[in-house]
């Protein structure tokens, strides 16, 4: 098969990568998981016959790059079908590659069980919200549901900062510019640095990695804009912990401060493994309250776990409940509740 084929193959089975590798058939991730696409085993010789064909796609990138350096990340469309991300490399002596499938259409938030408690967090005209949770749980999908959100329905510039662009929006109501880092811009800082001059209502940053990205991130959302990031930690305690943590000691209490001023929310999602075979969300949602600005204020995080799993409220869920709704309604089996839960001798006691 030609890489054309396997892409357009990829897009129609909905898949999010395609693995080309050698000693393996091509595969592909659906779903969450990886699956082959045939019996036939890719050789050397196979895998540099596909990768130059990726580079003749790409503006007859030169293959030296990878040949020579061992890596390349780069991104190409193919009109009418998609555009995809690569991540080409050398394993073993043989040249290797992860495309990424960068999707024209958007996904709807109904249909992936996005709660809209959530979508509704694009009414938020400043301040920081979080969406948190393990690499592959959906993160960006969901922010691009919320995106996609505010781009209908109001009359806004929205700049996007991601690596790689996951989702392409089309201006609609509002203004959309995406910068995909390392093709447009140098790094994250810079990108962000710069947003803040290029008159933006609402900021996507694709990742809180470091302490001067959160430190940008958290003046940005202080002054007037609305800015919606991702960490990869599970729980809204956790992430507060996180950031505060990132920053040296002596400004820790500054910043408990300030974030308890400008942070909105914190969402933390999961992928679950449901009973007929498929996946679906389970999300904590933490809306920021004034007893929780107080308690982020006060070094008193640990408290917010407590204050979550006593909640009846629809905008503070915890992860556990998520499960155990999921659990009630058939959806997933108890040991996967169990697994997945943050606290399973509890929730063994609620689901008895």
């Amino acid at each position: 098969m030609s890489i054309k084929e396997i892409l357009q193959q990829a897009v129609e089975e909905k898949a999010s990568d395609v693995f080309i590798v050698a000693g393996l058939p091509v595969s592909v991730r659906k779903n969450g998981l990886i699956a082959r696409e045939n019996d036939e085993r890719l050789l050397p010789p196979d895998t540099e016959l596909l990768l130059k064909e990726i580079y003749m796609l790409a503006g007859d990138r030169d293959l030296k790059i990878v040949e020579d350096g061992g890596d390349d990340d780069f991104s190409f469309a193919i009109p009418g079908l998609s555009r995809f991300r690569v991540s080409a490399f050398k394993q073993r002596g043989a040249l290797s590659a992860v495309i990424r499938i960068i999707t024209f259409e958007l996904p709807d938030y109904y249909e992936l069980d996005i709660p809209e408690q959530i979508i509704d967090m694009s009414k938020y005209s400043s301040g920081m919200v979080l969406v948190t949770g393990p690499a592959g749980s959906g993160k960006s999908t969901t922010l691009a549901c919320v995106i996609d959100q505010i781009n209908k329905n109001e009359d806004k510039h929205i700049i996007t900062l991601e690596d790689p662009l996951e989702f392409l929006h089309r201006h609609n109501k509002s203004i959309v510019s995406q910068r995909e880092i390392s093709v447009d811009t140098e790094n994250y800082v810079t990108a962000l640095r710069a947003a803040l001059r290029q008159s933006p209502d609402v900021i996507l940053l694709g990742e809180m990695r470091d302490y001067e990205t959160i430190s940008i991130a958290m003046t940005a959302a202080e002054t007037g804009h609305l800015l919606f990031s991702t960490l990869h930690t599970v729980g809204a305690a956790n992430t507060i912990d996180r950031i505060i943590d990132v920053f040296p000691a002596n400004q820790q209490r500054q910043v408990a401060v300030q974030l308890s001023m400008v942070l909105n929310a914190v969402v933390s999602q999961q992928l679950v493994p449901t009973i007929d075979g498929g996946i679906v969300p389970a999300f904590e949602i933490m809306t920021v309250t004034p007893a929780i600005r107080n308690m982020i204020r006060d070094n008193k995080i640990p408290q917010i776990e407590g204050l979550l799993y006593s909640s009846a409220k629809e905008d503070m869920i915890s992860m556990d409940s998520s499960l155990q709704k999921l659990y009630e309604e058939g959806r997933i089996s108890k040991d996967t509740a169990l697994l997945y839960s943050t606290n399973p001798e509890m929730l063994e006691r609620k689901l008895k």
